[in-house]
């Protein structure tokens, strides 16, 4: 089987006589083989090239990182931490390309070790499978390390939207107690709380399906006493709070802090997981203790 030069056809024939497709002919026998080969320079290029160019593609990224959080001039702190989000942005690219580059590379290497009379470069194809390997390694090991912060902060994130509500909750409070001189009771919580200026809907979101059996409005008595002497003098009494709005209240008490217990991720009352809202402070129930001071609980 004969393949014709011009137009590339098979067939069986001497070519001297012409291709039956588009009638060239051989002007003479085939050219001898020649004496030397020079050897190939072209597959160590092809190990080192990708070397470089995932070198150069994570440099720059680190750069324009760099550049993004004005860390010029850097220094080592800053060049770590554009170093991780570079890692993180080219992750999805890099680490794939890295096992063809790697894998790749590795073939191409034990070739050329294979047949060094035909292949050549060996050494820089090694360079450049090592600067693959480097970057390789420098991408992982920048992830692995930022894992648990990004965790840490994943879970700040699921705190945060669990806990908006009751921020809001808070702030509501804080805006009645301006208004109206005194903290709502346990009985009138929701509809008191209601009654408050809502441009957003954000109170009336946070009151929907609300848990109100953990509230507890609480009124100061008596303040911590030092060297057995009250800071209070003796004989004085509750008296009611008043604002412009609000110049006397009806309550015999004027709830000055609360203490309310409300559900945590799990969405249900009474678990591990329930936070504490206290006078607009959120802690777990597990860091929750006792005030120092003496308080009555809502009559």
């Amino acid at each position: 089987m004969i393949n014709c030069p011009s137009c590339g056809s098979n067939f069986e024939g001497d070519l001297r006589l012409g291709c039956p497709s588009c009638g060239g002919r051989s002007v003479g026998p085939p050219l001898a083989r020649a004496e030397h080969h020079l050897p190939s320079y072209g597959r160590a290029v092809i190990v080192s090239a990708g070397g470089v160019a995932m070198s150069g593609v994570f440099l720059a990224s680190v750069i324009m990182a760099l550049i993004e959080f004005k860390a010029f001039p850097p220094h080592v702190g800053s060049i770590v931490t554009a170093g991780e989000v570079s890692a993180w942005r080219l992750k999805w690219v890099m680490l794939p390309v890295a096992l063809i580059v790697l894998w790749g590379g590795a073939r191409i290497i034990r070739s050329i070790k294979q047949d060094p009379s035909r292949f050549i470069g060996l050494r820089a194809a090694r360079m450049g499978f090592v600067a693959s390997a480097l970057v390789t390694l420098t991408i992982a090991t920048l992830i692995g390390i930022t894992v648990p912060e990004r965790l840490e902060r994943r879970q700040w994130g699921i705190e945060a939207a669990t806990n908006a509500p009751y921020y809001t909750l808070g702030r509501a409070q804080l805006e009645y107690r301006d208004l109206h001189g005194t903290l709502p009771a346990q009985e009138d919580l929701v509809k008191e709380l209601g009654t408050l200026p809502d441009p957003d809907g954000s109170i009336a979101e946070a009151l929907r399906n609300l848990e109100v059996s953990g509230y507890e409005p609480t009124t100061v008595l008596a303040a911590a006493s030092t060297k057995g002497k009250s800071l209070v003098p003796r004989g004085s009494a509750i008296r009611n709070a008043a604002t412009a709005a609000n110049p006397a209240t009806d309550r015999g008490v004027s709830f000055t802090s609360y203490k309310w217990r409300l559900p945590g991720e799990d969405k249900i009352l009474g678990n591990d997981d329930d936070v504490i809202l206290q006078d607009g402070l959120i802690k777990p129930v597990s860091e929750s203790s006792s005030s120092s001071f003496t308080k009555t609980r809502t009559p």
